[in-house]
């Protein structure tokens, strides 16, 4: 059996199974630094795009009517937070959200709270 943990205060609320369930401060701070780069609009879109279709730069900045150096930016910082994942096709770098739970939960996240339908 797990250890009990000692609270300072014991007003009987708190389920010992929750505590011994908190998840890990690298899994909580994945999900917040995700969640931070996801919180600017243009990223958002971007993210949602990339989830569909896999895209170079210039094709983004055109969709998203930014410039490419705005767009590089953008795609960076999804890129550092594990969101976005490129490949080079000859002097192109293309574009695509990663495949992992966290993305795809996200993904969907975002799709039901926008009540956005995924294209066909």
């Amino acid at each position: 059996m797990a250890e009990l943990i000692k609270l300072p205060h014991n007003h009987g609320t708190c389920d010992q199974h929750v505590l011994h369930e908190l998840p890990q401060e690298s899994t909580i701070k994945a999900v917040s630094d995700a969640m931070k780069q996801l919180g600017d609009p243009s990223r958002l879109r971007i993210f949602w795009l990339l989830c569909h279709t896999e895209e170079c730069v210039i094709n983004i900045a055109a969709i998203m009517d930014m410039s490419s150096p705005a767009v590089s930016h953008h795609l960076r910082l999804l890129k550092n937070a594990g969101l976005i994942e490129s490949e080079r096709h000859g002097k192109e770098m293309y574009y695509r959200a990663t495949k992992d739970e966290l993305t795809q939960s996200l993904h969907h996240i975002i799709e039901e709270v926008g009540r956005i339908s995924c294209p066909k």
